[in-house]
């Protein structure tokens, strides 16, 4: 298996316990501010990371591309803040559609800044599976006109960003050392606004929320090791399988059936993602 195939199939993987994240988050953001969420969660993702950290201290936090790291822990600062607020203030189908702007941006920055080769190949299935996310959710002028639209839209490319930074420095630095600094940084950006936004939340609450940065935490470890093998433009493809994610926890959780617009978009999505492996197959075949 290829290593472009092998960081797919953690990208699934990855995307799937982000989702859920997701939909727990519209949960919390109905009581807590944005900020403390995203507060929490960073504090799991910096304690998960601290020991490997300190096994190998002071390495752990060496670092020759500081500016990498600092536009990285920007552009996820960007991302986590306009998930959480995203979900928040739109309908989760239009807030998740919206975020597939990501692979648009992702293909266009690994093309600019990682000399990847996104040829037309690539940029038929991207723009397929696009097609296959609008037959599926159908989305409403209203979704697209409303201003907060522009919040999951900007989360994106700050996602983007993000992603291409991160298949840079995994070339060269650890999962626990990515982490750690973004972990600490954003938590800091987060944390300082909360001296006056901070509402002390229940036990049950404050679980939730912790476990919320748990799954956050595997998700971020998991995806790391996605773009570490894979190319950054074709890890980015896998974020449409969200929605099938998202159908999966409507019809278990809620018994929310899908309709045949639904199955359609699903199948669309699928036989981009298909055909992204058929490709690399092939190329795999060629070397």
């Amino acid at each position: 298996m290829s290593r472009n195939l092998q960081g797919v199939l953690w990208s699934m993987v990855s995307v799937a316990l982000f989702s859920t994240t997701a939909a727990m988050a519209k949960v919390a953001v109905t009581e807590y501010h944005v900020l403390q969420i995203l507060f929490i969660r960073q504090i799991v993702v910096f304690l998960s990371a601290t020991p490997q950290v300190i096994r190998d201290f002071p390495n752990s936090l060496r670092t020759h591309r500081p500016g990498i790291h600092a536009i990285r822990i920007a552009g996820a600062f960007v991302a986590l803040t306009a998930g959480i607020w995203a979900v928040a203030v739109l309908p989760l189908a239009t807030a998740v559609t919206l975020t597939f702007a990501q692979v648009f941006f992702l293909a266009l920055l690994a093309a600019f800044f990682l000399g990847e080769n996104v040829g037309r190949h690539r940029i038929a299935a991207i723009g397929v599976g696009f097609l296959g996310v609008l037959v599926a959710m159908r989305p409403g002028l209203d979704g697209f006109i409303d201003p907060y639209a522009l919040i999951p839209v900007v989360g994106a490319l700050g996602a983007a960003t993000a992603g291409v930074c991160i298949r840079k420095l995994s070339q060269t630095e650890d999962t626990a050392t990515l982490l750690i600094y973004q972990s600490f940084f954003v938590g800091l950006l987060a944390g300082i606004p909360l001296i006056w936004l901070w509402q002390t939340p229940d036990m049950d609450d404050l679980l939730f929320m912790i476990a919320l940065g748990v799954i956050a935490t595997i998700a971020q470890w998991i995806g790391v090791q996605a773009l570490r093998l894979g190319e950054a433009s074709i890890i980015g493809n896998v974020q449409y399988m969200k929605l099938i994610y998202a159908s999966a926890f409507g019809f278990f959780f809620f018994a929310e059936i899908p309709d045949a617009m639904t199955l359609l978009g699903a199948a669309i999505i699928i036989a981009s993602s298909l055909y992204i492996f058929h490709r690399e197959a092939v190329n795999r075949a060629r070397e």
